[in-house]
């Protein structure tokens, strides 16, 4: 293998988190900046199976950008698809309807070759383990109140929307992961309240200790934003959808407690055991209904969370 480093996490992602067999299709969807963890994949599903393939397009510019169109029918047609890009191509309706098709997908959005070497060092059936038991908590809660010592208070009004569990193991037809993995997370109905992001968070990465980005939640809406950064992004997204940019988009507990501090990353941190992450923007993927060119994750240290009053267990991690 041409990078030898890379084997490794690759052979753990195509064996034991997609369990690629020898008679499926396999379709590895990569661009230029992620091409070595791309050919590091497809050269361990191409021992598995004669019916793999590469895809290379050049990056997009925002997390939630859909691919060519080639490269989503291609994606279509797969058994299995695994995805290394700089932009995350989960929150697309390439990849819903990959999906959707039937189309076991696991997404690497923003992955680094430090984040896949460490973070697929996982023990993916004692993270399926921690998923079980934290949805057995949260799944029915009428509400989610998540709090911190650095200011949060939010509380969310899941609905009949459906808790989901991230648990890298992917050996089921129309079933999708991040990877690394670790969560397990809602697009709830509604939300009020404030978090507190002093974690990660794009465009930052690892926040320094004492900064903090605030925002304000008015019935599932940010209203408030603290950050010139995060604010641009916010509005360059609502000149294309409106006030859809800002949709209280997802509430997820990390369940990783492999993942022992938070490095910058996205993709890793926001599995991190003993943290929640609260996202903006595109819900469509992950059971909401709002459509955006965007879906931007923040990272909350040592939380709180209530489910109907009661606080519960959470992984000890960070």
């Amino acid at each position: 293998m041409k990078h030898k480093r890379l084997r490794e996490p690759a052979e753990t992602a195509v064996r034991k988190c997609m369990r690629l067999q020898s008679t499926e299709s396999c379709l590895i969807v990569t661009d230029h900046e992620r091409q070595p963890i791309g050919e590091a994949l497809y050269e361990v599903a191409n021992e598995r199976t004669d019916d793999a393939s590469i895809v290379r397009y050049p990056p997009g510019n925002q997390h939630g950008e859909e691919p060519p169109a080639a490269v989503a029918a291609a994606m279509q047609a797969a058994d299995v698809v695994l995805v290394p890009t700089k932009k995350s191509l989960t929150h697309t309706k390439a990849r819903s309807d990959a999906t959707a098709a039937g189309a076991r997908v696991a997404t690497l959005p923003g992955i680094t070759e430090e984040v896949f070497v460490t973070g697929l060092d996982a023990d993916y059936a004692d993270i399926k383990q921690h998923c079980k038991e934290l949805y057995a908590q949260v799944s029915g809660a009428k509400t989610v109140r998540v709090q911190t010592k650095r200011g949060t208070d939010i509380v969310f009004r899941p609905g009949d929307r459906e808790w989901r569990q991230d648990t890298g193991i992917v050996h089921d037809p129309e079933s999708m992961s991040n990877l690394p993995a670790g969560e397990v997370f809602v697009s709830p109905e509604t939300a009020n309240g404030t978090f507190v992001v002093d974690g990660t968070m794009m465009p930052h990465g690892l926040l320094e200790d004492g900064h903090v980005l605030e925002f304000e939640v008015e019935d599932g809406t940010v209203t408030e934003v603290s950050d010139d950064g995060v604010r641009e992004e916010l509005e360059a997204a609502a000149e294309e959808v409106g006030q859809d940019a800002y949709n209280l988009a997802e509430l997820g507990i990390g369940t990783n407690v492999g993942v022992t501090e938070l490095i910058g990353s996205v993709l890793l941190d926001e599995k991190a055991a003993g943290t929640v992450h609260i996202a903006i923007g595109d819900d469509h993927a992950i059971g909401g209904d709002v459509e955006a060119p965007i879906h931007l994750d923040g990272i909350v240290r040592d939380p709180k969370v209530f489910v109907d009053g009661d606080e519960i267990d959470l992984p000890s991690g960070v």
